[in-house]
C-alpha cells in the first residue's frame, strides 16, 4: 500500500512481464534495438555532415550576450532592433550579463519604449490607434465588467482604482504634452 512504512512489493521480473505482455521489453536486448548502432560514437564521423555549422547572414547587427564569444549560427530576424528600443536593447546587451537583473530590466524598459514609439508611429498612418477601444474599456460597460470585479473575491481587487490611471494617464499626458505645444506654437505666430 502506497505511504505506509511498510516495503513495497517488489515488482515484477522481465521474463515475467515479457510473459504477461506481448511484446514487452523487445529492445532490452541491444541487438534487438534498430537505433543502437547510432548510439555508439564512431571515431571517423559524429553524423553530421559539417565541421561547423553554416552562418546565417547578418544583415544588421544583433545583440549578442556578453557571455557569448559569437552570434549563435541561426538567429531571429522577425523584430530588428529599431529607434530608441534599439539603442536600449543593444546597451544593456553590451553592457550587462544575462545574469545580472540591469540587464533584464533595461530589456523590460525596451519594450515599453518600443510600444510607445508603436503608438506615436501609429499617428502618421491613416488609421491611428484609439486607446478607447483598443484597452477594453468599453467592455467594462457592455460585458457585466462592473458585476465580474466586485464581490468575486479577486486578488486583484485592490489595484482597480489605480487601473484607470495606468490605462488612460499616459494617453491623456500625451494629449496634454501636445495641446501645450500646439498653443505654444499658435501664441509665438501671433
Amino acid at each position: 500500500m502506497a505511504y505506509t512504512s511498510e516495503r513495497p512489493a517488489i515488482a515484477e521480473s522481465s521474463e515475467q512481464l515479457r510473459a504477461r505482455i506481448p511484446g514487452w521489453g523487445a529492445d532490452l536486448d541491444p541487438k534487438d534495438r534498430p537505433s543502437v548502432p547510432k548510439l555508439q560514437w564512431q571515431e571517423d564521423r559524429s553524423g553530421a555532415h559539417w565541421d561547423f555549422p553554416e552562418r546565417q547572414p547578418e544583415k544588421w547587427p544583433r545583440e549578442r550576450s556578453i557571455e557569448h564569444k559569437f552570434l549563435t549560427p541561426v538567429f531571429g530576424t522577425s523584430c530588428p532592433p529599431k529607434g530608441l528600443s534599439g539603442l536600449l536593447r543593444r546597451f544593456a546587451y553590451r553592457r550587462f550579463s544575462e545574469g545580472r537583473a540591469a540587464h533584464w530590466l533595461i530589456l523590460l524598459g525596451a519594450d515599453r519604449v518600443d510600444a510607445w514609439e508603436s503608438h506615436l508611429r501609429s499617428f502618421a498612418t491613416t488609421r491611428p490607434d484609439n486607446p478607447v477601444t483598443e484597452t477594453g474599456v468599453l467592455s467594462e460597460f457592455s460585458r457585466h465588467g462592473l458585476s465580474s470585479r466586485l464581490g468575486r473575491k479577486r486578488a486583484d481587487v485592490r489595484h482597480h482604482a489605480l487601473d484607470p490611471v495606468i490605462v488612460a494617464g499616459p494617453w491623456l499626458l500625451a494629449g496634454g504634452a501636445v495641446f501645450s505645444v500646439v498653443r505654444a506654437v499658435l501664441r509665438r505666430r501671433r
